[in-house]
């Protein structure tokens, strides 16, 4: 049977968070090494409801082709903000392992669910308004606030 390769996979939303992506692939490199893995890294720039995003395409394609034995994420949602289950089913069925490193920290339930809905009034208000409109951006602003106002209760 030939080797079957790791893939440490990170992603973030916008090009505003780079920032983070390079605290993710920090910590998948680290993890994989300390694990004695060698691995690839794929990371993506786009939102977590696009599945047409480059890396996310490549890692589809390597784990239906067999080519990947185990996937590694920082957190559930860097894959995908919704649909991930479809993926982890997909790499069940391929055997592909899969390590998400901060599984047991997820934040409260209402903060995620809080984060989901403004992902998917952004994903709507840009297609409906243009996303650079004043009036989607001032719809936005207000939005974040909420979230921000229930993350921090």
């Amino acid at each position: 049977m030939r080797d079957r390769k790791t893939i440490a996979y990170a992603r973030v939303s916008s090009s505003d968070q780079k920032a983070d992506l390079e605290r993710q692939k920090k910590v998948l490199e680290m993890y994989c090494a300390s694990h004695g893995w060698k691995f690839e890294l794929i990371t993506d720039l786009g939102s977590g409801m696009n599945y047409y995003k480059k890396g996310l395409k490549k890692l589809l394609n390597a784990i239906l082709d067999g080519n990947i034995g185990r996937l590694v994420i920082t957190h559930k949602d860097r894959l995908l903000r919704f649909g991930a289950e479809l993926v982890f089913a997909l790499c069940e069925a391929k055997e592909v392992e899969v390590v998400i490193i901060n599984s047991g920290n997820e934040g409260k339930l209402e903060e995620e669910l809080a984060k989901d809905v403004l992902e998917i009034i952004t994903v709507f208000s840009a297609r409906l308004y243009g996303s650079r409109s004043r009036k989607n951006q001032k719809l936005l602003d207000g939005i974040k606030q909420v979230v921000d106002d229930v993350a921090g209760t």
